[in-house]
């Protein structure tokens, strides 16, 4: 275990709303180290316990049993001046923005170190720094009226950096955004954290979030994490189904048993899917096919790259003998699987 404090910690945490009838268990049981410096996500559909994992990081809500922990320092069971000691530590980015109307970007930027107590020089200097940093310099004195989605964001996610957190929650924070906003609001997060140090909780229910900005993920489901683990290894080999159902929705790389039938109909012989990484042997499974009079067609599949590694499945429509065919299926298994 490392002897570095986590940025943040849960140790078996449970939140339940309401009593009785009533009673609703959010999150139960939940256990959870994000390292300093990383980009977590968390993921889950709604319902799933994401809003209120995040309110409990901000220490806007209290576990009913469990502890958190940020960077080490307990946030339960602590006297309210020293939450909110904490909480100058941790920048939040919302799905709405979240923005004053009535300020200009730089007045919405600058509104954290008014609260803070930060002198006017200090605080227009920080300022013009934060909106070079976003890219809005020439937007400084522009309403939220007269900016763009992706705009309105940059402005929040400059706010959420006013006060140098080294902390920083990103709730739902590209849904409201088109594909290409997003994918600039995303190269802005991964931006901060690789220039700056800053530690980012994704909470998104959007698959291709995960997979552009996160080191790791958790996957939560009716309150529970139902897996744990590296971007990469819950794409290449997700475990539980609502993992599977997420990365389904992003891959596309294996058919449902519809489009099997009809990939049936439309090839004949015997299909098999298989996996495809870095470590895996199928072009020399293919090659022996060959050598041994099986003839194959890809009919299906998609292989894809992440962390610099590679990894998707193909569906083969194999012709040839039953015997050759069964020692292929078998080759392709073990050395593509």
């Amino acid at each position: 275990m490392s002897t570095v404090p986590a940025a943040v910690e849960f140790r078996s945490v449970t939140k339940v709303f309401g009593s009785g009838d009533d009673r609703h268990t959010a999150l139960d049981g939940i256990d959870l180290r994000i390292e300093p410096g990383e980009i977590f996500g968390v993921i889950g559909y709604s319902g799933a316990g994401k809003s209120t994992l995040v309110r409990l990081i901000n220490a806007l809500d209290k576990p009913t049993s469990g502890t958190v922990t940020i960077s080490g320092t307990p946030i339960t069971g602590v006297p309210e001046s020293a939450v909110r000691r904490l909480r100058r530590d941790i920048g939040m980015v919302f799905q709405q923005f979240n923005l004053f109307r009535s300020r200009t970007a730089a007045g919405n930027i600058e509104y954290p170190l008014k609260v803070a107590g930060w002198k006017r020089a200090e605080r227009k200097a920080r300022v013009a720094e934060l909106l070079d940093f976003v890219g809005l310099t020439d937007k400084a004195r522009a309403y939220p009226d007269q900016l763009s989605g992706g705009q309105k964001q940059r402005v929040g996610i400059a706010r959420a950096l006013a006060t140098s957190p080294s902390l920083l929650l990103a709730d739902e924070a590209t849904s409201a955004l088109d594909p290409q906003t997003t994918g600039e609001v995303l190269r802005l997060l991964k931006k901060i954290n690789a220039e700056l140090g800053v530690t980012i909780v994704v909470i998104t229910h959007e698959m291709d979030v995960i997979r552009a900005i996160a080191d790791r993920v958790a996957v939560l489901a009716e309150g529970r994490i139902v897996e744990l683990a590296a971007t990469f290894d819950v794409f290449a080999a997700p475990r539980a189904t609502p993992t599977r159902s997420f990365v389904a929705t992003v891959l596309h790389d294996r058919p449902d048993a519809t489009e099997l039938e009809r990939l049936r109909e439309l090839h004949g012989g015997r299909l098999v899917t298989v996996d495809v990484d870095n470590h895996s042997g199928l072009g020399a499974a293919l090659a022996a096919a060959t050598a041994a009079d099986v003839r194959f067609e890809i009919v299906y599949g998609g292989v894809s790259t992440l962390q610099d590694k590679t990894f998707g499945s193909v569906t083969l429509a194999l012709h040839g003998p039953d015997a050759a065919l069964d020692r292929v299926v078998a080759d392709l298994t073990r050395k593509a699987g």
